[in-house]
This record gives structure tokens, sequence and C-alpha cells, in this order.
């Protein structure tokens, strides 16, 4: 991914953010059968420095990573949005997007034993379910979740390394700056304003 030096985002605390608050992800391969993507819901375990999900086993991309040493790719799209040039002072710009983006990159594994599976699935269910005030737990039938089960496959993916990157106008003067938060607020993008000005706090001071 191209990164410009004044976009990357390099805090860990905040790549974690990102991956708590859009854990809804694109995974990208690449086989003999060309480019595969699926749209997954992960979850990270900080401790192992992995992503887990699952995918459903009529889904033929995992059959991609079964033998293979080649790395995959898992976008996490963070907030994101138009900005236009009438928010600047500047008077000669142009429109841009601002985003927040990570891309994680590591070789998938198959989870095969099924205390495993089911380990990885209340991580996942209590991960979502933590919103709750009154969380939804697995609690059926042993039978019918073990029916369950055999749809899907569990997917761990050791991370081996990770890009990221906050295009949220640090490039642009502090009234700029000012301005772009203005225009977001003013149109109801607070979580975006909010990144803009966490990223230009000294310039917009």
């Amino acid at each position: 991914m191209y990164i410009p030096k004044s976009f990357a985002l390099t805090d860990e605390s905040e790549i974690e953010r990102i991956f708590r608050e859009f854990s809804f992800a694109t995974l990208v391969t690449n086989d003999e059968n060309g480019l595969q993507a699926s749209h997954l819901p992960f979850e990270f375990d900080a401790e192992r420095n992995v992503l887990i999900s699952h995918m459903a086993r009529a889904n033929p991309q995992w059959r991609a990573f079964q033998n293979s040493e080649t790395e995959a790719l898992v976008i996490f799209q963070g907030p994101h949005g138009y900005i236009s040039p009438q928010w600047y002072e500047t008077e000669l710009a142009v429109p841009t997007w601002n985003y927040v983006v990570v891309h994680v990159y590591g070789k998938p594994r198959i989870v095969e034993d099924d205390a495993e599976v089911v380990a990885l699935l209340e991580r996942l269910v209590a991960a979502n379910e933590a919103q709750f005030e009154n969380p939804w737990r697995l609690e059926a039938p042993d039978d019918w979740q073990a029916k369950m089960r055999r749809a899907i496959v569990g997917i761990e993916i050791p991370v081996s390394r990770v890009e990221a990157k906050a295009k949220m106008s640090q490039n642009r003067p502090a009234n700029d700056v000012l301005g772009v938060i203005e225009g977001l607020e003013a149109k109801g993008q607070t979580e975006l304003a909010k990144w803009v000005q966490q990223l230009n706090r000294t310039e917009a001071a």
C-alpha cells in the first residue's frame, strides 16, 4: 500500500482499535484459480498476534490455503469520507478523500480441532455480543451446535506484517484542518471529524 510518511499510522493501540471497531474485513487470497475475496468478521488475538475468523465450508476460498505458503491479505476499512475544497481557507485546492485503512498479511491456517473451533467461535461471539446489556450465549444443544460447526471452516492468520494508513488532512495548513473538522461535523460525520482532530492535535490547536 502506498503510504506517504505524513499518513503512516504506527500507534499499535490505534491499529488494534481499528481491528475492534471495524472488525468486518476483507480476506484476499491468490492461487491457481486467481484472486478470491471474502468478507468476514475477524477478532484479533493480541497475545498470540493472530487474526481469527471462519467462513462457510461451501466457500471454495479456504481450499486456497490448505497447503499454501502464500501470504493472504486482510483489509480493515475504517472511517472515510469526501473532503470538499470549500471547507479550506486555501483558495487553490482540489477535492480529496480522508480514510483509515489497515492491511494485515499472514499465511492462513485451517483450524481442524473441534475444541479449537469451539473456542474460536465463543471468542468471536463474545467480542460482538459485548455491546449488549444481556449478551447472547452459544448454549444450543450439543448435536445442533456440532452440525452448525460442520458447515464452517475455522481460520487463523498469524500476522507477519501490518501496513496502516490514516489520511486525515495532515498535509493541510491548520486553518484548512479546522475547516475540514467543521465541515465533517456539519455533515454528521462526527467519527471522521474526531480522527482528523486527533491526528492533527498540534497543527489544529
